[in-house]
């Protein structure tokens, strides 16, 4: 493997994490971190997820029904005495901001719409690199170039005809993010990766912050990553230009606007993962590609990521768009 060189091809160390939907977002921090630290200069941060045919969870489940691998042991499960759900998750989200299901459809609708807009508007095309495939019933090649789980046309009836995932709950399959496969990255580096590959920077990461909260409720960590990173940084939310909150499902986006007093016109310009899909790892570096570019097209200069994470656990970037490279930008 060639990297960034015209030598001859050397092998590149590499290392993976895992902390579930924010996989590549961690990537990212860890990356960022090395670079700032100096022990390593150049760095490739990113995630893949194949959920056609690598189901979700598989990677803990190993030795059913004996449960070896799962992420919490007998003294959490004692604690706790409950199944540890994303999908209860979300529900007491819904509940303790007491968002109603006309409000979570509604946000579903926005998504889809906002994500169709950006397609049709090529708002994508600087983040997608196109894909060769076959289209299975025909045999026909293919270009994959754009995302397919978006829903054009009027969908209030559709959505709102549903049922909820769980008896008597408000979350559906509507208001829920689509399992999709996907590979994103980002290429991170400190001064000297600017000047060695003569690389032109495009954002620069001003605060990263991780946390991790209440288990059982499980998907709010976005709320208290984001204050953390905030206050790391000196920033207000008012400060912030552009949100990236990931739509795991509706309830955690909107719960987040409630809690942190946020402009629902700045969250998600292009749509999120109920309309673009969710590919768990691949969805961080993802995200912050699309934060990058919505920022540009938009001539903004500050960009939040945040993203769920499994038992309780958020990560929060803060990125600043670079118009120009002087020292005095990393």
């Amino acid at each position: 493997m060639s990297v960034l060189s015209s030598k001859l091809p050397v092998t590149v160390p590499g290392t993976t994490c895992d902390r579930q939907c924010g996989s590549s977002q961690q990537a990212l921090h860890f990356a960022a971190q090395a670079v700032m630290s100096g022990t390593q200069n150049v760095i490739i941060a990113g995630g893949v997820e194949v959920m056609s045919l690598v189901p979700i969870g598989s990677n803990v489940m190993d030795g059913l029904p004996k449960k070896r691998g799962l992420p919490q042991g007998p003294i959490i499960n004692e604690r706790f005495k409950t199944t540890f759900s994303q999908f209860t998750g979300a529900e007491l989200l819904a509940q303790k901001s007491n968002i109603s299901r006309k409000e979570l459809d509604q946000f579903s609708i926005s998504s889809h719409a906002k994500a169709a807009k950006a397609s049709d508007n090529g708002h994508f095309r600087n983040e997608i690199i196109p894909t060769q495939g076959i289209n299975t019933k025909t045999g026909e090649k293919i270009t994959l170039n754009e995302d397919e789980g978006i829903r054009r046309g009027s969908l209030d009836e559709r959505i709102s005809s549903l049922k909820t995932l769980r008896k008597g709950g408000r979350i559906t399959a509507a208001t829920s993010s689509q399992i999709s496969d996907g590979a994103s990255g980002v290429l991170v580096v400190n001064e000297i990766g600017l000047k060695r590959y003569n690389l032109k920077p495009r954002a620069k990461i001003v605060g990263l912050a991780v946390i991790g909260s209440d288990p059982i409720i499980m998907l709010e960590g976005p709320v208290f990553a984001t204050r953390k990173v905030l206050k790391q940084t000196g920033l207000s939310i008012r400060d912030i230009d552009l949100y990236e909150i990931n739509e795991a499902f509706a309830s955690v986006p909107l719960h987040w606007l409630n809690c942190l007093g946020a402009d629902v016109s700045k969250l998600n310009i292009n749509g999120g993962a109920i309309a673009l899909g969710h590919p768990l790892g691949a969805t961080g570096t993802k995200l912050m590609t699309t934060l990058i570019n919505s920022l540009e097209q938009k001539k903004k200069r500050y960009g939040l990521l945040s993203i769920c994470e499994g038992a309780g656990t958020a990560n929060a970037t803060v990125i600043e768009i670079v118009s120009s490279y002087s020292k005095s930008n990393l």
